[in-house]
């Protein structure tokens, strides 16, 4: 019998393509669509310490206790560092067309230079017939030169992607920034990430003006001295509040400045403060010029969406980035959720997004750098139906952009493995395979949404109804006999770890009481599904 999903997650039975504002579309991609998965190097590599690697951010924000959940790091996280044959072979298995990873900043430029470990990935991809797409920032250096709150990181940064394009320019696709929303805004207004600043109303804006500006240093650097024919890309946030969201980055980048909506209402707040100037930095004649179309195409990583309706905060309350917007986010309770409190299922959110950037930016080409979801359990689960549907549905809804003009070029699920969620530790997980971070090899499993995600890469799309169904039957079969595979191991693990807690009592006393308690949950589910099940035979007997 599988174990049940139910523990530690809210279970209901969600019609997925609920809202969804037009019926499913059966029918293929372009020719030459790009099909990935992604990770960054904080979140699975581990090692975190070895061979010269210095500290980064997150090294920093993990180490300091009550900043993540259970206090957990990402020191040794999915072991990525010691892997990469092993995960080129998963990416294989899913017939990937590229793979999006990041660079870390600390592992090649501080107490040493490491530059082996990427080169070797590197070309382990390209032999594999993989396109690495690589991201330069993720974790900076803040510690020692103060993160995006200094201007002279924008010259810092452009010395480190420097040194990555000398070392892999012409072997790679390029990311210079991923996700620059987050980096600011909870980074430096809310605290909630690392460097974990809480510089109300003016730390994010403070820093994504320097980001923008390093973006563009990069972007003409690389275009000067490198490979021009290559892509440097700008990825944004994950929800789509229009202009205070994607306007805010992307606005500089195709157009030269800051969407006009952002300037007036905190040139307003700014006004009501009794400030002289307002809180948004202003670019020179000179940098606009500079910054204009230094992009060759646009990334979007994009998971949910929510309502937005009109809200005045009151002065008294202060003045935030959250505040300067004078709006309020709101949900459909009727969304399915997931394993995360802001990821709700809206399909029809994603087409709409795609064709507004057509509209606004004027057709860009598109890479779809991230989308996914996530799970909060307590017991294994490796049919993840949820996630299949979540997949299904917004995959198709860019397949319907396509169909309307809108000039996708490649997607890229989030992500490959389940890893170090950021300030959630490892308690949501949005791989396509499950990693067992109780178990020192951190092996890997396939879940069913790998066989899913593998039929439509071979199939580039959905060809016709029939088939379609025909994977789903498929993908739970398989699944089946992974689930009961693991469950095993799980049972020889917590009897490995009986023993040794005999053995050595007192070192071994909290990770077994750990493993007793999950094991007891998880039969205490299988039982109550049995009784469940008996009671609907008997009331239809």
């Amino acid at each position: 019998m599988m174990l049940s999903h139910c523990v530690g997650r809210v279970c209901h039975d969600f019609d997925w393509s609920a809202n969804n504002h037009d019926s499913f579309y059966y029918g293929t991609f372009p020719n030459g669509f790009s099909w990935g998965a992604s990770s960054s190097a904080y979140q699975t590599e581990g090692a975190w310490d070895k061979d010269g690697k210095g500290l980064s951010i997150w090294d920093v924000f993990t180490h300091m206790k009550g900043k993540t959940f259970l206090n957990d790091t990402g020191d040794s996280s999915c072991e990525g560092y010691y892997k990469i044959k092993d995960d080129i072979s998963l990416m294989k298995e899913l017939n990937l067309n590229h793979y999006r990873f990041s660079i870390s900043w600390p592992r090649i430029m501080l107490t040493g230079i490491r530059l082996k470990y990427y080169g070797a990935l590197i070309d382990e991809l390209l032999e594999h017939n993989i396109t690495p797409i690589v991201t330069c920032h993720r974790c900076v250096l803040q510690e020692k030169y103060g993160g995006w709150q200094n201007i002279s990181m924008i010259n810092y940064f452009n010395d480190f992607a420097n040194l990555c394009f000398e070392h892999y320019g012409d072997h790679a696709y390029w990311i210079i920034f991923n996700n620059p929303w987050s980096v600011a805004v909870e980074g430096y207004e809310t605290g909630e990430h690392a460097p974990g600043l809480k510089l109300r109303g003016t730390g994010a804006y403070r820093a994504a003006h320097h980001i923008i500006k390093a973006h563009a240093k990069v972007w003409h650097t690389y275009d000067t001295q490198w490979f021009g024919g290559y892509f440097t890309v700008w990825g944004l946030g994950r929800i789509q509040y229009v202009q205070f969201y994607i306007g805010w980055f992307a606005t500089p980048i195709f157009h030269g400045d800051y969407p006009q909506v952002m300037k007036d209402f905190i040139g307003r707040k700014s006004a009501q403060q009794g400030l002289g100037t307002s809180r948004l930095p202003t670019f020179s004649s000179q940098e606009k010029s500079y910054i204009k179309g230094t992009s060759d195409f646009l990334g979007v990583g994009h998971f949910t969406t929510c309502y937005i309706t009109q809200k005045s905060f009151p002065s008294n309350r202060g003045y935030t980035y959250f505040s300067d917007r004078d709006v309020a986010e709101l949900v459909d309770p009727r969304w399915p959720d997931s394993g995360s409190e802001w990821l709700y299922s809206v399909p029809w959110s994603f087409r709409r997004l795609l064709k507004f950037i057509k509209t606004q930016y004027g057709n860009p080409m598109i890479y779809i750098t991230e989308n996914g979801v996530s799970e909060k359990m307590m017991c294994t689960e490796l049919c993840d139906d949820w996630r299949i549907l979540y997949y299904k549905a917004y995959i198709n809804e860019m397949l319907k952009a396509i169909r309307d003009g809108v000039n996708v070029k490649g997607y890229t699920a989030w992500s490959l493995l389940d890893k170090f969620e950021w300030d959630e530790g490892y308690s949501e997980r949005f791989g396509l395979y499950y990693v067992d971070f109780r178990n020192k090899n951190k092996p890997r499993y396939p879940k069913a949404s790998v066989q899913f995600y593998k039929h439509i890469i071979k199939s580039n799309g959905f060809p016709n109804q029939r088939e379609v169904e025909n994977w789903k039957r498929k993908t739970t079969e398989t699944c089946s006999t992974s689930n009961q595979l693991l469950a095993a191991e799980e049972q020889r693990n917590t009897a490995a770890n009986i023993l040794r807690f005999i053995h050595d009592p007192l070192t071994s006393h909290m990770e077994m009481v750990t493993e007793v308690v999950v094991l007891w949950l998880c039969t205490l589910c299988i039982l109550i599904s049995a009784v469940f099940l008996m009671f609907l035979l008997r009331k239809r007997n």
